[in-house]
């Protein structure tokens, strides 16, 4: 029984020994060997690695690529203009033993010296860039500068920067602002230019639709008057002829048109002397008598011979 139990503090005092000498490396990170708080040795390949039982200890460092974000931050760039610049940093473990010395065991204690590093860096260049090189191609160049000069403060640390990025840089809020009002400015400065371009070439089209209205009117209203007098002196060309071929009927014809025109309302009342001369066909009231100054044509009726009633006819 006795010897059974030393058997197996033997086998447990083996196995914690085992435990405490031996480790595992894994692919992913870097470990370094401590002895009462004293690097000894750091160890890169993955794998199972001895150490020395409860006297050395094993500190593991991540051999990934790290980030560090920086919170937006006011700069004033070389024009004197202010940007709030947000950026993230992308850093590696390089050498574990100077990060352990100058860091500690923790990546806490690194992010903060680097948070510094990195800010005055991006003060510093961007201190000496105008806005238009940082929102241009020429961006590139000035983040290649930063990385360099964070990677080169940085290497003291044990560290690597990979890459710096400026994720966003945005105006100030009150210079927001008066860019928003410029651009609006600027805006309604052009549309008013536009409105006064479009009413002036309104103006011109409406003033030369009114030139060629007025010009075709005045050629219409001369071409109506040519034709007028065309007519009228065609109309008074045959009233000429008709009055030389008869000028006794004519003159009667003319006459009866002013009593038609003159007695056609039936209620029409005029002031004349009995002897005018307007009322000369109604002197005389013998039956069979031609009228005063009339030559009636062959085979007309007489006054007191009865006859159809003749149709209508206009003047002409």
């Amino acid at each position: 029984m006795n010897r059974l139990t030393l058997l197996a503090g033997v086998a447990v005092v083996a196995v914690v020994a085992a435990a405490s000498t031996l480790f595992t490396v894994q692919q992913t990170e870097q470990v370094m060997i401590t002895q009462f708080g004293e690097p000894i040795r750091v160890i890169s390949t993955p794998g199972l690695h001895a150490k020395i039982p409860f006297i050395q200890s094993v500190v593991s460092f991540d051999r990934r690529l790290l980030d560090f974000d920086l919170a937006g931050e006011e700069i004033i760039l070389g024009d004197q203009r202010r940007l709030i610049v947000d950026s993230f940093t992308r850093f590696r473990i390089t050498d574990p033993l100077r990060f352990f010395q100058t860091s500690g065991a923790q990546e806490a204690g690194i992010r903060g010296r680097l948070s510094s590093i990195v800010s005055s860096s991006l003060r510093r260049v961007l201190g000496s860039q105008p806005l238009l090189s940082v929102l241009s191609a020429d961006r590139q160049r000035i983040m290649d500068e930063i990385k360099r000069q964070v990677n080169s403060e940085a290497q003291q640390f044990g560290i690597g920067v990979e890459d710096v990025r400026i994720r966003r840089a945005d105006l100030p809020e009150e210079n927001t602002q008066a860019v928003l009002n410029r651009m609006q400015s600027e805006r309604e400065r052009v549309a008013r230019e536009a409105r006064a371009e479009g009413a002036e070439v309104a103006a011109r089209v409406r003033a030369g639709a009114d030139r060629e209205r007025t010009v075709i009117l005045a050629e219409s209203q001369a071409q109506a008057d040519v034709l007028r007098g065309q007519g009228e002196q065609e109309a008074i060309g045959l009233f000429a002829a008709a009055f030389q071929q008869d000028p006794q009927f004519f003159q009667f014809w003319r006459t009866m048109q002013a009593y038609r025109e003159a007695f056609s309302e039936g209620d029409a009342r005029l002031v004349l002397t009995p002897d005018s001369e307007f009322f000369r066909y109604f002197r005389s009231s013998q039956p069979g008598v031609p009228l005063a100054g009339v030559t009636l044509p062959p085979g007309a009726p007489t006054a007191d011979a009865p006859t159809a009633p003749a149709p209508a006819t206009s003047a002409p």
